[in-house]
């Protein structure tokens, strides 16, 4: 990455004052209002992450399942590490789904950045939560940022070895499901943008996952 792009990245990144979690602070008041208002349960499955989780209806997919819902839009792994005590941790629960990274590769972090801040995660949540299972879910491929899918591979793979070597990691791949026949994003699994994912995007994410939730 040149000089000048690595800049650009940083900046859109911390545009807000020169901190780059205020933008997400509207997001993360909602969600501590919501829990004074209806407290989740502990013990539950939360997902955090970017706009694929935020936009994912996990009632529907996990009917039979006690979910909490903590995505919001635009996030990175640091974004979940930061306010992980507000928006994890305090909930207690069993299993943390994460869907991130594929944000921060859009704004110039490289692969071994992104797995990174993934290990900070894991530390972050489990000096808390010994006992909880981490479920990463890969950088999906998409329509509109197939020109990043490298670093991303990349990234999934760096990530899914580091699953495998510890316990209460779980490296689950959704990423090939959605690849077609002749190896690129399936158009059918996504909305108008090309970026984020429809009903039956969902729903192969949902038919690949439940097998590890139930364990």
């Amino acid at each position: 990455m040149s000089l000048a792009i690595a800049v650009t990245a940083t900046a859109s990144f911390a545009d807000d004052g020169g901190n780059p979690f205020a933008r997400s602070e509207k997001s993360i008041a909602a969600f501590e209002a919501q829990d004074t208002k209806s407290p989740p349960p502990k013990g539950a499955i939360l997902f955090v992450g970017s706009s694929s989780i935020r936009m994912w209806k996990l009632s529907k997919s996990f009917q039979k399942l006690k979910t909490i819902n903590r995505g919001f839009g635009g996030s990175q792994i640091v974004d979940s590490i930061h306010f992980a005590d507000r928006i994890i941790l305090k909930h207690e629960p069993r299993i943390v789904a994460l869907y991130a990274g594929d944000n921060d590769i859009a704004h110039g972090k490289n692969a071994a950045t992104v797995f990174a801040d993934f290990k900070k995660f894991v530390n972050t949540v489990h000096a808390k939560l010994p006992r909880a299972r981490i479920i990463f879910l890969p950088i999906k491929p998409s329509i509109a940022r197939w020109k990043l899918i490298g670093e991303m591979r990349k990234a999934n793979e760096l990530i899914a070895k580091f699953c495998k070597s510890r316990e209460r990691l779980v490296y689950v791949d959704t990423f090939t499901p959605m690849l077609g026949e002749d190896g690129k994003p399936r158009p059918e699994l996504f909305l108008k943008d090309g970026l984020h994912m429809n009903a039956k995007g969902y729903k192969v994410w949902a038919d690949v996952l439940k097998p590890h939730l139930r364990k």
